[in-house]
């Protein structure tokens, strides 16, 4: 993360992305272009055509392969309940069918909330609760599909499972978020990166993670995805040891439909991420050392060193169950935080920074992690003064003081207070964001750096969700701020862009039931 600075200290000499309507989600294209170095991006003709509504989006059926379906062990909740929290096993696998046991751990469904219009809901954020990031089990023959729902590994494979793909889905999301399905696939990849790393580590099982290769599109047809264009490039993880390199043909993709030009456009910035690796030397990355871009690296750690214990979760199990995101009741949309009568204990901002300042595991991420600012607003915590804050090394640095940042946060946030929509931001103890300066990160990571740092956001903010939990807090993943007036009220630069945010609030309770779905 970079080291604090003065808001506003280092302007572009060129122009930015215009309003266009002050949408941070349709800027999106227009800071990826500033970022190649185009000083006065046009919006694609595509932005503001008709779409769907988002809710008449109806979400592709699961790639589901020829084969049987292999019901996963039941038992987790069992061995996560007997794992006392923060604590974290040494490595080597203590109970048998360790690595299904992770998959349930990372990807299961925990529960449904029948007076919450989005469901299930898994041990991490996903946008409307789609999923578009699907997990892909290989023995070293064959790939099985991970069925979360079912609780099954779905395909032809019989040995034991060696290899984790994870790939996700531009079309399980609805057209309506247009070039955004890119930006929501990545952050998605790095929270399930985490929450799979923390699966693995619970089990006490050792492994590596491979970034996509130029091979990429050829795994995804020995997936068995034969409409490649629907699918990000794959990352794989392997238990204990990588496995060899596979050779597989590098014939062209077919090419995605003529009447979705901004899915074209998701599909040529997720696949140009590996264009000029070679032009932008690896030793440039802070913290990578001698690993190349697209080279193994261990899975490291998903917990912080010295997490503060709980009050409220007091084993894994607990604190998987009590994440979420906030939640309404009789169906309503959006989130509520109660107001603190009485501030919260410092622990709280304490947890927070501590899954924060956890780097992400693969070098390559890590590096682009060190280029994120993280940006908090905090208030009705006890040693903290009100206002915004810079995190670095571990540590809020005030910036300025400003009691009226969250009323000013809510007043920016694309679903205000609705009778039909609830909104607590003003009220919310915690508020961070994740910027980058897009021509910077350009600069010092090629195309790789856009991705890069989406994964790695997505990586600390599933951190927040669970310190959140930890603390008897919701976490809530979101992007829906007006960017231009939001960066104002937190002091970015102009030449500053918003990966994505988080809302920590204190939930309210609504009296609905909740399902455990836990096995």
């Amino acid at each position: 993360m970079t080291a604090p600075t003065e808001p506003w200290t280092r302007r572009a000499p060129v122009d930015l992305p215009g309003p266009e309507g002050d949408n941070s989600i349709a800027r999106e294209p227009l800071w990826y272009a500033y970022g190649t170095g185009d000083d006065a991006p046009e919006p694609p003709p595509w932005t503001w055509a008709a779409t769907p509504p988002p809710d008449s989006h109806v979400p592709p059926p699961p790639p589901r392969p020829a084969g049987p379906a292999t019901p996963l062990p039941p038992g987790t909740t069992d061995h996560l309940s007997a794992l006392p929290y923060p604590h974290v096993p040494a490595p080597a696998p203590a109970v048998p069918n360790a690595l299904a046991h992770a998959l349930t751990t990372t990807f299961a469904p925990l529960r449904r909330e029948p007076e919450n219009p989005y469901n299930e809901h898994r041990p991490y954020a996903s946008p409307r609760c789609l999923f578009p990031v699907h997990a892909f089990v290989g023995d070293g023959e064959a790939w099985r599909l991970l069925e979360p729902t079912r609780h099954t590994l779905t395909g032809p494979g019989t040995g034991a499972p060696t290899r984790i793909a994870l790939t996700g889905r531009y079309t399980a999301i609805p057209l309506a978020y247009q070039w955004f399905r890119g930006s929501l696939v990545a952050i998605e990849t790095g929270m399930v990166l985490r929450a799979l790393a923390l699966g693995l580590e619970l089990f006490g099982i050792p492994a590596t993670l491979t970034p996509p290769t130029p091979d990429g599109p050829g795994l995804l047809r020995e997936l068995g995805m034969e409409q490649t264009w629907e699918w990000s490039l794959p990352w794989l993880i392997d238990v204990d040891q990588p496995h060899p390199a596979v050779r597989r043909p590098t014939e062209p993709e077919p090419p995605a439909p003529e009447g979705d030009p901004s899915l074209r456009h998701v599909i040529d910035v997720n696949r140009g991420s590996l264009r000029g690796a070679g032009q932008h030397s690896i030793c440039g990355y802070r913290r990578v050392g001698a690993t190349s871009p697209t080279q193994p690296a261990p899975m490291t750690t998903a917990v912080p060193p010295t997490p503060p214990p709980s009050q409220r979760t007091p084993t894994w199990s607990e604190l998987l169950w009590h994440r979420h995101s906030g939640r309404m009741p009789r169906a309503l949309h959006g989130m509520d935080s109660a107001k603190c009568l009485t501030p919260l204990p410092t622990r709280t901002l304490t947890t927070a920074l501590a899954w924060l300042g956890v780097p992400p595991p693969h070098p390559t991420l890590a590096a682009a992690f060190d280029d994120v600012t993280v940006t908090a607003v905090v208030q009705h915590i006890d040693g903290h003064t009100p206002g915004i804050h810079r995190v670095h090394d571990g540590t809020a640095h005030l910036l300025h003081q400003d009691p009226t940042a969250p009323a000013g946060l809510e007043a920016n946030y694309g679903y205000g207070l609705t009778p039909v929509n609830g909104c607590g931001i003003s009220n919310a103890p915690l508020t961070v964001f994740f910027s980058v300066r897009p021509r910077e990160l350009f600069a010092r990571f090629g195309p790789a750096g856009w991705s890069a740092a989406q994964h790695a956001c997505g990586w600390a903010v599933h951190g927040l969700c669970l310190a959140a939990a930890a603390e008897g807090l919701f976490a809530r993943p979101v992007r829906a701020f007006k960017e231009i007036q939001t960066k104002e009220v937190i002091g970015l630069g102009e030449d500053e862009t918003i990966v994505l945010s988080a809302v920590v609030g204190v939930p309210r309770e609504t009296g609905g039931a909740v399902l455990d779905l836990r096995t």
